[in-house]
């Protein structure tokens, strides 16, 4: 068949069951040359007992199948521990498998989730506390800031602290603020002098 061309579905179902049914054949065949092998060597290996003699004839038939028995008893228990025994270092050697491939993490997604629901997730029902974070930061106050001026004292109040300050500049006669700073400079030099003096 060429590689440009493809099979169609019908041509393929066709085919599948065509398969099948050489498979179930097979298969047939198969489990009857099974019963045949088996009778085979059941009739080789269990020949049918000579029920003709005497009590000790019998007896001896007996003594000879308890001896066969014991012998497959023992035969069997041999193949047991041998199995058990490779399928106790199958178990190890998947193990040691798994251990030398290392433990794959599966990828974990995003997932937006507040801590009151994540709690209740994990928790179910015994979940009462509310973990609100927002509640627990500590509030702070605005500064309230209040000036009082009086004259060239300025009185200032904030969070509850009295504050007293000297305005630098200068207050005329007219209600007037003299805007060069020199002159401010000079009237705190006088007043530094009459403290000085006195």
């Amino acid at each position: 068949m060429s590689e440009g061309k493809k099979m169609t579905s019908s041509r393929r179902h066709h085919l599948k069951s065509v398969i099948l049914q050489i498979a179930a054949t097979w298969l047939e065949q198969e489990t009857v040359e099974n019963a045949a092998a088996k009778e085979a060597y059941m009739a080789e290996r269990c020949t049918a007992p000579d029920m003709s003699g005497d009590q000790a004839a019998l007896m001896e038939i007996c003594k000879k199948l308890h001896l066969v028995l014991d012998k497959l008893d023992e035969e069997r228990y041999d193949c047991e521990s041998k199995v058990q025994k490779a399928d106790k270092e199958i178990d190890d050697l998947k193990m040691k498998v798994v251990e030398l491939g290392g433990v794959k993490k599966p990828a974990l997604k995003k997932v937006r989730m507040s801590a009151d629901s994540m709690l209740q997730a994990l928790l179910g029902g015994k979940h009462k506390v509310t973990m609100d974070l927002r509640s627990n930061l500590k509030q702070v106050k605005k500064e309230v800031k209040e000036e009082v001026s009086l004259g060239r004292v300025v009185v200032v109040l904030e969070n509850g602290r009295c504050r007293v300050t000297e305005r630098n500049v200068s207050v005329l006669q007219g209600g007037e603020a003299a805007g060069d700073w020199r002159k401010n400079i000079e009237d705190k030099a006088d007043r530094k002098k009459m403290f000085e003096t006195s």
